[in-house]
């Protein structure tokens, strides 16, 4: 007899079915994962917009009846103040503290209508450093802004599909929809 040193057809031809049904369960695992980075950049800014919101609360509290009051009203408790020791100290609140944008007057209401102008300032000034772009239908940004009555919407672009971060200026809630 012959003394064979390697693998016979059949054994072969097993391995290869074995490794074909391998890559048809992995396969679809891998293409799924450009899907989770951006469910997790999503995420991850809407975190970081939270965060920012009650940071610029906090601050907020920390002058209340102490801010810069730059736009002469009785009180600044119910004054858009410009929210000294954060940021540059632009950033402007309503008469319950959460950011509605940066350089408004008056002295509005708890509830402040925003617009996707205002909404974008919030976006841009109370986040810090390599915060993604916003506009208003621009393209080329990162989110695509709209707003109605106090709530701001920001819609991611870089997938294609509709997920949102929404802001509600009114109660400083920040959420986001992923789909």
């Amino acid at each position: 007899m012959k003394n064979s040193k390697g693998f016979t057809l059949i054994e072969l031809v097993v391995v290869i079915v074995i490794l074909g049904i391998l890559a048809a369960v992995a396969l679809p695992r891998f293409i799924n994962s450009a899907k989770d980075a951006h469910e997790a950049a999503v995420n991850g800014v809407t975190g970081g917009l939270a965060a920012a919101v009650v940071l610029v609360r906090s601050q907020y509290e920390l002058n209340r009846n102490g801010g810069t009051n730059s736009n002469n009203c009785v009180s600044s408790n119910t004054c858009q103040i410009d929210v000294g020791g954060f940021g540059d100290g632009t950033v402007d609140v309503n008469a319950n503290g959460w950011p509605i944008g940066t350089g408004l007057a008056g002295a509005p209401a708890a509830t402040v209508a925003m617009t996707p102008a205002t909404c974008n300032q919030v976006f841009s000034s109370i986040l810090q450093g390599s915060a993604p772009s916003v506009g208003v239908g621009a393209a080329g940004t990162d989110y695509v802004t709209t707003a109605s009555g106090t709530v701001c919407t920001f819609t991611y672009q870089l997938d294609g599909r509709n997920d949102t971060i929404i802001y509600d200026a009114n109660t400083g809630d920040v959420n986001y929809t992923f789909i």
